[in-house]
């Protein structure tokens, strides 16, 4: 089963240009930014049973997952 990415401009691709301001300019942004996508990047490896874990684990990363994903979405949306 092919593995789904959920990096943010794949999620958000039509506030890429707002994104990548935010990005560059407001440091809290950049930080949750990069937050998202190294927990992002734990969740694929478990999908891929690179990095086995327990699912609890797993489902708990994954809300972490979605709730940076809705603050920097907030975020997005006030810029």
């Amino acid at each position: 089963m092919p593995i789904e990415h959920h990096d943010l401009i794949h999620e958000l691709p039509e506030h890429r240009e707002r994104i990548h301001h935010l990005k560059t300019t407001n440091t809290r942004f950049a930080k949750l930014f990069n937050e998202y996508h190294d927990v992002t990047k734990q969740v694929e490896r478990m999908e891929v049973l690179a990095e086995p874990v327990c699912t609890q684990t797993e489902e708990a990363l994954k809300l972490k997952r979605l709730q940076l994903k809705d603050q920097l979405f907030g975020m997005v949306k006030q810029a």
